[in-house]
């Protein structure tokens, strides 16, 4: 059974950090390009960030960039997302999923909020 479980949200201070985990199972991680994507109140599902299947190429929405890192580990199966210098604008779902394949975690909240 595919399955993604987000993990590391929450409720932080604006400037403060978060990193946000992945864990996948059911299918061969290694295989498949991963994202990150967001779902805020009143908007539309927004791209973050995208690795590839090596973690040698990855992308940031433009939003994100320079703030947000993006990393996997396919020996754990795992993808993270680690979130520096947070602003209110981040607070939203975040969701991994796969790129193909149609496979989505059900998401973590994280609000920042002073």
């Amino acid at each position: 059974q595919v399955r993604l479980v987000e993990s590391g949200g929450g409720l932080v201070q604006p400037g403060g950090s978060l990193r946000l985990s992945c864990a996948a199972s059911g299918f061969t991680f290694s295989d498949y390009i991963m994202r990150w994507v967001r779902l805020a109140p009143g908007k539309g599902l927004e791209w973050v960030s995208v690795i590839n299947r090596s973690a040698d190429i990855i992308r940031y929405g433009t939003s994100v960039k320079g703030r947000f890192t993006n990393s996997s580990d396919n020996a754990k199966n795992s993808l993270y997302l680690q979130m520096d210098n947070l602003k209110p604008e981040d607070s939203a779902v975040y969701y991994c999923a796969t790129v193909g394949m149609g496979a989505w975690g059900p998401g973590t909240q994280v609000t920042v909020s002073a």
